[in-house]
């Protein structure tokens, strides 16, 4: 009771006191030593600054205060995912360890904030993929940090002052939005001292702008900015680890990017007016990740050589150059942990499917297979009225079956994908053990018409999202226990079928017949949209939220009696 007294009743600082007990042996002595901490007693910290946080700092080891500090840094309005996250660690030097596991134990790092309370995962956001910073902690953070951190989002009284100094080495602005809070680059090039610049909204570049001043410069994020191309003096750079220009306008990467020898992590998403990758980008050999998400570009140079030491690449197009396809350059790639393949449809025949060589990648979680629509207003589905035909529609089949993922597979989500079944190794766990599979999410898919047996099968599986697959009617005959008979989805399937026990999320869009959701024990979240015909949800004991969205009604539906709910 009296490391609680000494919270103040302060929820968040009994969570965070929790947070560093946690990490303690349960022994009286240890709690005692906590109790009796000097740092309750210090003095010189301003008094709105909470000393449970402080106390749970003084706990962290070195390399994790670092992280911590850092994670302050970033804008609170502005989502940074985990890879950002740990990529800017790594960047930094914080996490240590060997080069081949580096991004794991960045994870561990971010996964043990988290087990502190010092972060708090999005809940909006599956995997914890995105945290959010208390803001008294965030203040506290940003206290510890003040001699070597100018942090300012928003416009701020003083900053322009503060932006002369040069003892920074790490800054962070984030301006408002109107143009009157834009920051000119010229106003930054006293910071000589500076290792991460992350800035956030507007900022005008003048075709006289330089980098030159920014030689210690290790990470740069600008996002949202107002420039066309890279200066040449960006190349100069030669310390620089971490590159994204996400959100901007740059049309075009120079030939000579490929001199940023140290160059480990780049993120180019929401770059829409980018086409190409140049040439040069294959000497990048330290290269760890590459975002190529929400781009234009789909082709890449032929024979790229993309380096082989990336763990993650996303957004990579499939496309054919005669008898050359560039699934071929992700063969070598036997380092990769997360890898997101799009535009599919361009790939005419299984045999090049097969030289991704997608199952032999042995530390492969995360794969993400997606087609492209082939019209911009049918709300991203192939309208299956006209251009796809049989032949086609048998192809992308076969090409699917050769995107086989390894048993290591955690995370999988198809997107847009027109066959009109499901790939082999879906079909049946005895092609391809998927026992560590986690999440699986099918998006888009207007052909296909039965969920495979195999599903069923899975002991891991978490989290399900089912969206906008309009032709399901029936499910395989080992959900049925019975020779198999057409059924609405899952009707037949939840109530007597018990074998998805293990979800705790389940994501229901866009199904017409779906009428029952039963028996999954161990459910903690549902959503539940445009399912009209939906009337029944029995045995969901765990069941805490629940979501409907596109409902017309004016009271609730009779089938929430007896559901005890927190949230909905």
């Amino acid at each position: 009771m009296g490391i609680i007294h000494k919270c103040d009743g302060l929820p968040l600082a009994v969570k965070v006191m929790g947070g560093l007990l946690r990490q303690k042996r349960t022994r009286r002595g240890d709690w005692d030593n906590v109790l009796n901490d000097s740092v309750w007693s210090v003095s010189q910290m301003p008094e709105e600054l909470n000393y449970a946080v402080y106390l749970s700092y003084h706990d962290l080891p070195p390399s994790l205060k670092s992280c911590f500090l850092h994670y302050s840094l970033l804008p609170k309005s502005t989502w940074f995912y985990l890879d950002e996250i740990v990529g800017m660690w790594i960047s930094e030097g914080f996490v240590h360890g060997n080069a081949r596991d580096l991004e794991e134990v960045g994870r561990q790092y971010y996964e043990e904030l988290i087990l502190r309370n010092l972060i708090e995962p999005d809940k909006k956001y599956i995997d914890q993929q995105v945290c959010n910073m208390h803001d008294v902690v965030r203040s506290f953070a940003q206290y510890v940090g003040r001699n070597e951190a100018l942090v300012a989002h928003g416009i701020q009284s003083g900053i322009f002052g503060k932006l002369n100094s040069q003892k920074f080495f790490w800054v962070s602005l984030e301006s408002a939005g109107s143009e009157s809070d834009e920051l000119h680059w010229s106003s930054l090039q006293a910071q000589i001292s500076v290792r991460t610049l992350i800035s956030v909204g507007h900022i005008k570049f003048k075709p006289s702008d330089s980098l030159f001043s920014f030689s210690c410069l290790r990470i740069l994020h600008i996002q949202s900015a107002k420039f066309d191309t890279l200066d040449e003096s960006f190349f100069g750079l030669k310390h620089l680890r971490y590159l994204s220009v996400k959100h901007s306008n740059i049309s075009r990467l120079p030939e000579s990017i490929g001199k940023m020898k140290f160059l480990q992590y780049m993120y180019l998403f929401g770059c829409w007016r980018l086409v190409k990758l140049p040439g040069s980008i294959g000497k990048l050999q330290q290269l760890r990740l590459l975002n190529l998400c929400a781009t234009s570009i789909n082709h890449t140079p032929r024979g790229l050589g993309i380096p082989t030491n990336l763990r993650k690449l996303h957004g990579f197009p499939a496309q054919m150059d005669g008898e050359w396809c560039s699934l071929e350059e992700l063969g070598p790639l036997s380092q990769l942990s997360e890898l997101h393949i799009k535009c599919l449809e361009n790939v005419p025949s299984s045999s090049f499917a097969s030289k991704a060589k997608i199952s032999e990648k042995v530390r492969l979680s995360y794969l993400r297979l997606s087609c492209s629509s082939k019209h911009g207003n049918d709300n991203g589905l192939v309208k299956y009225e006209k251009e796809i035909f049989e032949e086609k529609q048998r192809v992308i089949e076969e090409v699917f079956d050769e995107l086989c993922p390894p048993p290591c597979i955690e995370n999988l989500p198809i997107l847009r994908y027109f066959g009109r079944r499901l790939p082999k190794w879906m079909m049946s766990t005895a092609v391809v053990p998927l026992g560590n599979l986690r999440i699986l999410t099918m998006v888009d898919m207007p052909f296909c018409a039965e969920l495979p047996d195999g599903l069923c099968q899975l002991p891991c599986l978490e989290f399900l999202q089912i969206d906008h697959v309009p032709s399901i009617n029936h499910v395989g005959p080992k959900f049925q226990q019975s020779k198999f008979q057409p059924r609405p989805i899952y009707h037949e399937h939840l109530s007597r079928y018990p074998d998805f026990g293990s979800i705790v999320d389940l994501e229901v869009l866009e199904i017409p017949e779906l009428e029952t959701i039963c028996n999954l024990p161990k459910l903690r979240k549902l959503s539940i949209s445009t399912c009209p015909k939906i009337n029944e949800l029995e045995g969901l004991t765990a069941l805490q939220t629940l979501t409907l969205e596109d409902y017309d009604m004016e009271t609730l539906p009779l089938y929430l009696q007896g559901i005890d709910l927190r949230h909905l």
